[in-house]
Order: C-alpha cells, then structure tokens, then sequence
C-alpha cells in the first residue's frame, strides 16, 4: 500500500484552510472533536453541515462551495455515500488534500460502519491530484488523548497505520 497518510504531515508546517465535514449538535463525535483540535492547532477551520447554522458559535456551512474561502484541504466524516458528494465538490474547488476518517486505520474494509472511506471517492482524489488519506483519525496525531493516542500505537503495531512521520516532538 502507498504511504497514504504522508500529506497530513506537511500539515502541521503550513498555514491552510481547513473545511471539516460532519460536525453535530446532536452529539459529541469524533468529528466534533477533529473540530476543536484543528483550530486548537492553528488552522482556518470551517465546519461543514447542512442540517446546522451555527456549530461551536461559529457560521456553520451547508456544503464546501458555500465556504468563504476555498478550503485547502478537508476532513471527512459522514457516511461513505456521501464521501462521494464531497470530494466531488473537492474536484471542482481545486482542494490540495482529502482526509477521510476511519476508526480501522487504513484497513476501511473492517469497518464497515465505522469509516467515512468510499473507494470510489479515493480514485477520483487521486485521478485529480488530491492527496488523499483514506483512513485513520486525525485524533490520533492532534495533541492526542490517552485513547487516540492508544490506538496510534496499536493500529501502527497491527499495520492498521502504515506511516512513519517526519521527526516532530509534537507527534510522538
């Protein structure tokens, strides 16, 4: 399997506009939590439901073209069937990078339930030069609680996680 997950480590070393998919106000989730821990991070974070005005006091957007800026990249997790509607929407923005949750690593095909990968949705990232991270939880690298920080190592150890990062204090 190709590195995959490579691009999101240049992520911690560019400014970049971030469109996260699939917050709630029904719920905590893990999208919630990506949220938070991206605009902890330092990134220009929108967030991305049709359903919501407003998430965390902020605007809340209804698809990514309604975003009031292009989003360098964005973050994904939502259904699979809409993966595909998504990075469609990706395609015609001009997005750099796709990162699509999955609480299996990059093994989607164990989680069934659990994944926000859509094959379909990969091939048309990687047939338009998007970078694309079809599985895993960005959780896990963003200033990681004990749990996340858990499952980074065991699905590494399980070869759920294929990647080695560049050497970052922040990361280990």
């Amino acid at each position: 399997m190709e590195r995959a997950c490579y691009p999101i480590w240049t992520w911690r070393f560019e400014t970049i506009s971030l469109g996260v998919v699939g917050v709630s106000d029904r719920r905590e989730t893990g999208c919630n939590l990506a949220f938070r821990k991206f605009k902890t991070a330092g990134y220009r974070v929108s967030a991305v439901n049709p359903r919501l005005q407003t998430f965390d006091g902020e605007p809340c957007y209804p698809d990514l073209k309604a975003l009031p800026e292009k989003p360098d990249a964005v973050f994904i997790l939502a259904n699979p069937r809409v993966t595909d509607e998504i990075v469609q929407q990706c395609v015609e923005l001009g997005v750099k990078y796709v990162w699509m949750h999955c609480m299996m690593g990059v093994k989607p095909g164990l989680a069934l339930n659990l994944t926000s990968v859509s094959q379909s949705a990969a091939q048309l990232c990687r047939a338009n030069g998007i970078q694309v991270i079809p599985g895993t939880c960005p959780n896990q690298f963003l200033e990681p609680d004990f749990g996340h920080g858990v499952m980074r190592r065991l699905w590494r150890l399980l070869g759920f996680l294929n990647v080695t990062p560049p050497a970052d204090p922040k990361l280990n």
